[in-house]
């Protein structure tokens, strides 16, 4: 029993790709990033195709993946299907902003406002994949006020990190991309840290006992409801020791804070190209550690109905 590979990779890509989609509608449509063709084009090849590569994995993880159409139909209640549609939705002021932008070289005006769209559609469609998890009752890990704001932190923590390291490599660095880059790294690493501190401390009051109504003794399970796993066991009930969390808690650590902050605070210091190279590890890194972090968030996560199996 382990997290889904394909969730992990797609909460890690989705929010890299549309944190940085977001940064260059926005920084690109109101001229702050002046237009370039090939930036541009690698940039908004590489936001995009880190969202569709998401949202593709995302599929694979479907019982029946052809059907994942049907999905979109139940936007009036459900979370994921609201993230479907927004991230159908952002394609479109996307491709318009990136046609002013790329192939016409233009910003201000209707690209400025392809972009503030293409960054609203960008942030609706980070908060619904935040809300998939923080809406759901059963798991108090996710049922918590840190659950949305990360997904949003994450995303503008990886998009800017990887916004730096384009501009970098084209020897366009900014500044203002960089100090953006650093301080929102090491604000999600706080934000990281008060999380785990706040699921270790958590006092969770449902027990095998309340959650079947019994009372005048200690509910316990002698024998599983079914012989083979289910998707919840499977997804929910991972069960990780603790040497073994405590360990890639510092490997999320490192490579997802650490790292990248260490080598965005000395950029300022090194001439082109190092300063491009620091940049590009500065983003592996942390992407690397991001899927750790993502796994970890998946594999901590304790479902209610494990009760029914004795855990």
């Amino acid at each position: 029993m382990h997290p889904a590979f394909s969730v992990v990779f797609f909460t890690t890509a989705t929010g890299a790709g549309y944190g940085l989609l977001a940064l260059l509608g926005v920084l690109g449509g109101f001229g702050v990033i002046q237009a370039d063709f090939w930036l541009g084009f690698v940039g908004m090849a590489l936001a995009l195709g880190l969202v569709v590569a998401g949202l593709l994995s995302s599929t694979g993880h479907l019982g029946r993946p052809e059907r994942a159409w049907r999905a979109f139909s139940q936007w009036r209640s459900s979370w994921l299907s609201r993230e479907g549609v927004a991230s159908v939705a952002t394609f479109i002021p996307a491709g318009l902003f990136g046609i002013g932008w790329v192939f016409f070289g233009k910003s201000g005006g209707w690209v400025a406002a392809a972009g503030l769209l293409t960054a609203a559609g960008a942030v609706a469609t980070t908060c619904t994949t935040g809300m998939i998890y923080a809406s759901l009752k059963p798991i108090a890990q996710w049922r918590s006020r840190y659950t949305l704001p990360a997904y949003l932190i994450f995303a503008v923590m990886t998009g800017s990190v990887l916004a730096n390291a384009l501009l970098q490599g084209f020897k366009l660095g900014s500044t203002a991309v960089l100090i953006c880059a650093l301080v929102a790294t090491l604000f999600g690493w706080g934000w990281k840290l008060a999380t785990w501190r706040y699921n270790d401390r958590l006092d969770i009051p449902t027990t095998a006992n309340t959650a079947t109504g019994l009372a005048g003794g200690t509910v316990r399970s002698i024998e599983w409801p079914h012989t083979e796993e289910n998707y919840l066991l499977k997804e929910m009930g991972f069960r990780i020791a603790r040497k073994h969390s405590a360990r890639l808690r510092r490997i999320a650590q490192a490579l997802a804070f650490a790292v990248p902050a260490t080598l965005l605070a000395i950029i300022c210091f090194l001439p082109w190209p190092l300063g491009a190279i620091a940049s590009l590890l500065a983003a592996a890194a942390q992407l690397t550690g991001m899927l750790v972090e993502r796994w970890l968030f998946f594999a901590d996560a304790k479902h209610t109905v494990t009760l029914y199996y004795g855990r």
